[in-house]
C-alpha cells in the first residue's frame, strides 16, 4: 500500500483548512449581525468547527517543507489552488466589508430594495436585524402627500414654444396625427422609455380577462384592446407569493365600472372623463366613482402633487429597480414612464429618479406604478421592431420593447392584473 506523502498532505490541508476558515468565519461574523440565516445555536457550533479548522492549519504547517513542497505536485496545479484559495479568501473578506464596513451605499442598497419587494425581503434580514433595517429605512424613506389633485391645474393651454426648453421641446416638437410620441434615455445606466401621450382621453384600463384566476401579459391585454402603446398598472393581492397577478389590490376601475375595491381603498391613481389624472389618498371604490373617477388603478407612493414634489430622504426608501411611473403636464399631456434594471437586478431608478424624471418633462401630478417584474412598456409589432427583435423572435403581434428581468434573472415579464392602454381614436 502506498504511503501518504505528508508534504502533500500538508499542503491539501492548509488548502482546504484556510477554505473552511473563511467560510465559518463568514457565517459567525453574520450571526453577530442578525439571527435570521444563523440562529445562536449554529453559532456555537461553527465557533467549534473554526477551533477544528485552526488545528487542521497548525498540523498543515508543521507537516510542511516551505523548500521542497512545490516539487510534490505540479507547479500549474499548486499555483492554480492556491490562487483560488487566496481568491476565495479576499472575496470573503470583501463581503463581509460590503455588508459591515463604514460605507453604507451597499447597505442602503440592499436594505431599502428588498424590503420593498413582494418576495425578496428575506435577502436583507438574512444579513441584518430588525434594528439595523429600522435605522435605514429612517433615513430612506418619502413623505406621503396629505392633499389631493386640484384637477382645475391642468387647462389643456398649449405651450408657447419660443421660450420652451430642451426637453419641452422634445415633448411639444411632433407630427401633427401623433398620438403618442416615444423618447429614449438611460438612467443610472439603465434604459428609459418615455411616452408622451397628447389627448388622455385615449387612455383607458384594461384588466385581465382571467380576473382572480391569474393575470396576463400585458402585451396580450394590448392586443385584445387594440391599444397603440400599454404600461403596466397597479399593484396586486400577493399571499404566499403565488397569486399569478390574479386580483389588483385596493381600487380598480375601468369606463367608469367598478372591478375591484379590496382592502377599504388605497391612493388612487386614474383619469375622470375629462383626461384630468386625479391622486387622491384612502379612497374606497364607491368614494372613487363619486368623485368622478372613470378609469383607475391603486399603488403608491405619489410623487408630484399639485406641482410640489414629494419629500425624498436618501433613495426614497424603494432602493433601485426596474420601474413604472404615470404622470401629466398642466397642459393635459400624460406621461408614461418605464425604467428598465439591469441583468443582475441591482440597478435601476429610485422614487427620486422617477421624480426628478418628471419634473424635468414638466408634470405636475405624477405617480409611481407597480415596478420589478412587471415594468413594461408594450408596443404593436411594427412600432416595436424599432426597439427590439422580441416580436420576430416570438412570433408576436404586439412586444414589450424594454427589458423585463424577473427574480430568476430571465428576460422576461410575469402576468399582471392591469395595464394602462392609449387606443387609436378612429378605431
Amino acid at each position: 500500500m502506498k504511503k501518504v506523502n505528508p508534504k502533500k498532505l500538508g499542503l491539501v490541508l492548509l488548502w482546504l483548512g484556510i477554505v473552511l476558515f473563511c467560510s465559518f468565519g463568514v457565517l459567525i461574523t453574520i450571526s453577530f449581525f442578525s439571527t435570521t440565516l444563523i440562529t445562536k445555536t449554529w453559532r456555537y457550533i461553527l465557533f467549534g468547527l473554526v477551533f477544528v479548522t485552526l488545528i487542521m492549519i497548525i498540523i498543515a504547517m508543521y507537516l510542511l517543507d516551505k523548500n521542497k513542497y512545490y516539487l510534490r505536485f505540479k507547479k500549474w496545479l499548486t499555483v492554480l489552488i492556491t490562487t483560488f484559495v487566496t481568491i476565495y479568501a479576499i472575496g470573503c473578506s470583501g463581503f463581509l466589508f460590503l455588508l459591515y464596513g463604514p460605507y453604507h451605499n451597499f447597505k442602503n442598497w440592499l436594505i431599502t430594495t428588498a424590503m420593498m419587494t413582494m418576495n425578496h425581503q428575506y435577502l436583507c434580514k438574512w444579513f441584518y436585524n430588525e434594528t439595523m433595517i429600522a435605522d435605514v429605512l429612517s433615513e430612506n424613506y418619502i413623505e406621503e402627500f396629505t392633499e389631493d389633485t386640484d384637477a382645475s391645474l391642468v387647462d389643456f393651454v398649449d405651450v408657447d414654444l419660443t421660450n420652451a426648453n430642451e426637453y419641452e421641446k422634445e415633448i411639444l416638437v411632433r407630427k401633427k396625427d401623433d398620438i403618442y410620441k416615444l423618447i429614449t434615455f438611460e438612467v443610472n445606466g439603465c434604459k428609459a422609455y418615455l411616452a408622451a401621450i397628447y389627448d388622455p382621453k385615449n387612455i383607458s384600463v384594461g384588466v385581465t380577462k382571467w380576473l382572480g384566476r391569474s393575470g396576463q401579459y400585458a402585451y396580450d391585454m394590448a392586443k385584445e384592446n387594440d391599444a397603440v402603446l400599454a404600461i403596466n398598472g397597479g399593484g396586486f393581492v400577493d399571499p404566499g407569493h403565488n397569486s399569478k397577478g390574479a386580483m389588483p389590490v385596493g381600487v380598480t376601475i375601468k369606463n367608469g365600472k367598478l372591478i375591484t375595491s379590496s382592502g377599504g381603498g388605497g391612493n388612487v391613481i386614474g383619469f375622470n372623463k375629462d383626461g384630468v389624472l386625479m391622486l387622491n389618498k384612502n379612497r374606497g371604490g364607491s368614494a372613487a366613482i363619486s368623485e368622478g373617477y372613470y378609469n383607475a388603478v391603486t399603488m403608491t407612493p405619489f410623487l408630484i402633487v399639485n406641482g410640489k414634489p414629494a419629500f425624498i430622504k436618501g433613495n426614497g426608501g424603494w432602493g433601485y429597480a426596474a420601474r413604472t411611473a404615470i404622470g401629466q403636464r398642466a397642459d393635459g399631456i400624460v406621461l408614461f414612464l418605464v425604467v428598465d434594471s439591469n441583468s443582475t437586478r441591482s440597478k435601476g431608478a429610485s422614487m427620486l429618479d422617477l421624480t426628478e424624471i418628471m419634473q424635468r418633462y414638466g408634470a405636475i401630478n405624477a405617480a409611481n406604478l407597480d415596478g420589478g417584474t412587471s415594468s413594461v412598456m408594450v408596443l404593436p409589432k411594427e412600432e416595436a421592431s424599432q426597439y427590439t427583435t422580441m416580436c420576430e423572435d416570438n412570433n408576436l403581434e404586439y412586444c414589450w420593447i424594454n427589458d423585463p428581468i424577473d427574480s430568476a434573472f430571465r428576460h422576461r415579464s410575469r402576468g399582471i392584473p392591469t395595464v394602462w392602454l392609449v387606443k387609436n381614436p378612429e378605431k
